[in-house]
């Protein structure tokens, strides 16, 4: 039979711990929030060392965890688990429109050459990552094509790119991962 639908959800683990968390502000604790999912994503064996949030200002709007292992889907990263929660919770495919506040994307790891793509297109100006894809390299993942001068592109765009907040609190992250005998995929 022919697919005809396709549902996603989260793990039930993830609101309560979002809901737990104070509000965020500021890079550094925004950064611990979705390195706290993280961590926890790896230690219940949930499918990768990723996690990604979709900020307005201190308030977290959106969650993702990867999600490729668990639903056999290449294509759910966490960042981009964050983005579509993000657009369905405002009800738009352009987060970066005129009657939105601003909107950020926090990302335990640099993202990978799909991650920008569908940042790019969903309309976000700023990104903030903690590990580097060199640490996610190391732990076996492929993280595709991505060259200083994809990064640049998104510059040109307008979209703000900060990399390495806590970037050690971030690889140890992977570290667990790689201690647990994490699949790579």
């Amino acid at each position: 039979m022919l697919p005809t639908r396709l549902t996603l959800s989260l793990p039930d683990w993830v609101a309560p711990h979002v809901s737990a968390w104070p509000e965020a502000a500021g890079d550094e604790a925004r950064m611990r929030l979705v390195l706290g999912l993280a961590k926890e994503h790896v230690e219940r064996d949930g499918g990768g060392p990723f996690a990604a949030a979709v900020f307005a200002g201190e308030r977290v709007i959106a969650v993702g965890v990867n999600r490729v292992l668990p639903e056999q889907n290449s294509l759910l990263h966490a960042e981009v688990l964050a983005i579509m929660l993000a657009e369905k919770h405002f009800a738009s495919h352009n987060l970066g429109a005129a009657l939105l506040p601003r909107l950020e994307l926090v990302s335990s790891c640099e993202p990978c050459a799909m991650c920008l793509g569908a940042i790019l297109w969903s309309g976000l100006k700023r990104v903030v990552s903690g590990a580097s894809r060199e640490v996610a390299e190391q732990a076996g993942f492929d993280e595709g094509p991505v060259f200083p001068a994809s990064h640049r592109y998104l510059e040109a765009r307008g979209i703000e790119l900060v990399h390495g907040v806590l970037r050690e609190e971030a690889r140890e992250v992977f570290d667990l991962y790689r201690l647990r005998d994490g699949r790579v995929y």
